[in-house]
């Protein structure tokens, strides 16, 4: 389509209802600045592309893209392009985007850290300890069928340990 004005290809459509009539006007860029109908602006996709995301999401989405780290200076919607947080402080800044996200991809928001399959409980440790303990005691008192006994204890909580 051409511009009305001048013969340049239109790329501002606009469209007036006046006293229930429709007009439309096609206007290439210049002839539209001409007329002060748009502002002359460098084309931002970032932040054409957070409005638009913004109109299509939640309301928290929207509080979140305005949402910028006071520490290292990244922006919500930018570490949800990078998919990387600037410094531990984004963890604070960003909770009510990250929370969702962790749920989502961990099944929690809090981390417990990992234990070996094979590991002891407390209470088989606290076992040992005692046992040990027990061990030494017997030891220094003398009590030699007794210190026996507790480590052949001790020698099968350990194997059974390290064979489960």
């Amino acid at each position: 389509m051409k511009c009305q004005k001048c013969s340049k290809a239109a790329t501002v459509h606009l469209t007036d209802i006046i006293d229930g009539k429709k007009r439309v006007r096609h206007l290439c860029q210049e002839c539209a600045e001409e007329q002060q109908l748009v502002q002359k602006q460098e084309l931002n996709l970032p932040n054409i592309l957070q409005s638009l995301l913004s109109q299509h999401l939640s309301r928290n989405s929207e509080e979140l893209s305005r949402l910028t780290c006071p520490a290292c200076g990244i922006k919500y919607m930018e570490f949800r392009n990078r998919r990387r947080l600037g410094c531990p402080n984004d963890y604070q800044v960003f909770r009510l985007g990250l929370e969702p996200l962790l749920e989502r991809i961990h099944r929690s928001t809090r981390h417990v850290g990992k234990v070996p399959r094979q590991a002891r409980s407390a209470a088989e440790l606290a076992e040992i300890v005692q046992l040990r303990q027990q061990l030494r005691h017997a030891v220094e008192t003398e009590a030699y069928e007794e210190a026996a006994r507790i480590r052949d204890l001790l020698r099968e909580k350990e194997a059974t340990d390290e064979s489960g």
